[in-house]
């Protein structure tokens, strides 16, 4: 089953907070390696950033239909965020649809991984408390299954408050795991030291955005804090659509009709350049046919095989398109040296984007 294990939501084994006395990782911050996220094998996400707007109009019934056909096809695994339109809200209802119309025990395999984006302003446990209930009442939940965390603006430690606050409603048991998103690795870092148990950063991972590996990927391994990773088809750019094109030429290739194509078409002059990015597309084409998939299935599976990946997000367009078949064909797929070699080859010409850019999510905060 590719979806979140039920290990996603285990505790972790930290001390009991004591009002007034700041949480404490027993010992040392090397002693948190067994606080971590398990998963049986590796994780495919539904992503829903593309509900919300952009990407065409979505259909209420269509949308949660498509939802039921996700989970019908074993990808049981949803991500949003409370400001990604009606997500949430499509949540509660598709939800609510599986409650009723599927057996008991197929609600258990079913989860949904939210994103809490608050404006950097003081983090008081009443503004935590009521935003988090929002999203509870939105998707229908009592729990919710994972709660990812983003701050702004890292020169306002108040997100060390809010991850507080945020683990407080985990004993209280309206969180089942405490997560971030687009989190630095210094930041990271503060953060488990200061005791937080926050079991994965969602940043963004792909065979051209390598950042994660070369800072992040390092401080996961020894605390046992996994990657989540989203553009890692860069939204529809890693596909058979964009080989052979050029965008230089107006009206030539395919357009960059969506948020998501656009951002990553930026990702892709930032590395190299789209006639660099065309000879990157030939090699994953080549591995793709050696082993009869696409290429974003091959992107994928590049990505979920680096070192702290747990899971990689590939976006939904609910009712409007899916890509099922080749979602399930990531798992039955496996690269073998020549392949990883071949696109090494290719992506070690490309920019330093930790340089360029700056380490996980810094591009949000330019």
């Amino acid at each position: 089953m590719q979806s979140v294990e039920r290990d996603v939501a285990d505790e972790w084994r930290v001390g009991p907070y004591r009002p007034g006395r700041r949480r404490r990782c027993h010992a040392s911050l090397r002693r948190c390696r067994s606080h971590h996220l398990r998963h049986g094998r590796s994780l495919v996400v539904n992503g829903m950033w593309q509900t919300s707007g952009g990407w065409g109009k979505i259909d209420i019934n269509n949308a949660v239909n498509a939802m039921l056909h996700y989970v019908d096809a074993g990808l049981t695994t949803f991500d949003m965020a409370d400001i990604y339109g009606p997500a949430e809200d499509l949540y509660g209802i598709f939800i609510n649809r599986v409650r009723r119309e599927r057996p008991p025990e197929f609600l258990d395999k079913v989860r949904g991984l939210t994103k809490w984006v608050p404006p950097p302003v003081k983090m008081t446990s009443s503004i935590v408390r009521e935003s988090i209930d929002v999203s509870r009442r939105r998707m229908d939940v009592p729990c919710l299954d994972m709660l990812q965390f983003h701050w702004w603006d890292y020169s306002n430690p108040g997100y060390l408050d809010a991850l507080n606050h945020l683990t407080d409603l985990k004993e209280e048991g309206k969180i089942k795991t405490v997560a971030l998103t687009n989190f630095d690795t210094e930041r990271l870092r503060i953060i488990l030291e200061n005791g937080i148990p926050v079991v994965s950063n969602q940043v963004q991972h792909s065979v051209v955005d390598m950042r994660p590996q070369q800072k992040m990927a390092e401080l996961c391994q020894l605390t046992g804090v996994k990657l989540i990773t989203y553009g890692t088809v860069m939204g529809g750019l890693l596909s058979e659509k964009f080989l052979d094109t050029n965008l230089s030429i107006p009206f030539a290739g395919p357009p960059l009709n969506t948020p998501s194509l656009q951002k990553y078409k930026r990702m892709v002059d930032a590395w190299g350049g789209w006639s660099q990015f065309q000879v990157l597309l030939q090699t994953l084409k080549r591995i793709a046919s050696k082993h009869g998939v696409s290429i974003p299935v091959v992107a994928v599976r590049y990505i979920l095989d680096q070192p702290a990946v747990a899971g990689s997000m590939i976006g939904v367009r609910l009712g409007l398109a899916e890509h099922i078949q080749d979602t399930n064909a990531i798992f039955m797929l496996s690269l073998d040296e020549d392949d990883v070699n071949s696109i090494q080859e290719v992506t070690k010409k490309g920019k330093d984007l930790l340089g360029v850019i700056g380490d996980c999510g810094d591009e949000y905060r330019r």
